[in-house]
């Protein structure tokens, strides 16, 4: 299954009952697995989770660190960015260079990269004393 299938399958499932504003989300890691991740809302909105976060918890769950590719679909007018601290949790897990591509349910898709989505970015190498192999 392609990455943009499995987001577009995995979206499906969201659980968006406030917004209505389904969102999925599938990275591959760097053993080639495929992780998905669909928005799960809250009533309470700022305890809601995001796809990507939902994937990227999926690929820590599944033994991986390292994510290779990036695709997220949204039911939008235009491809949907992630947000800016989803922007930082996919920082945490790929290179600058991975590739994201941002689709709609249309068909309409935007390819960009990690560091694109986020320049400047935080690292570990910004916090003093920190070394992190």
């Amino acid at each position: 299954m392609s990455l943009i299938d499995a987001a577009r399958e995995v979206r499906e499932t969201a659980y968006a009952p406030y917004s209505g504003f389904k969102v999925g989300a599938a990275i591959r890691g760097a053993s080639g697995n495929v992780y998905r991740g669909c928005n799960v809302e809250n009533v309470a909105y700022p305890e809601g989770t995001c796809a990507e976060a939902g994937a990227i918890a999926a690929m820590v769950a599944g033994g991986e660190t390292e994510l290779i590719e990036v695709c997220v679909i949204a039911d939008s007018p235009h491809p949907v960015p992630p947000c800016g601290g989803c922007r930082q949790k996919l920082a945490e897990f790929g290179r600058a260079d991975v590739p994201v591509l941002l689709a709609t349910v249309a068909g309409e898709t935007l390819g960009t990269t990690i560091g694109e989505l986020l320049p400047g970015r935080f690292e570990v190498a910004h916090m003093a004393g920190v070394d992190v192999d």
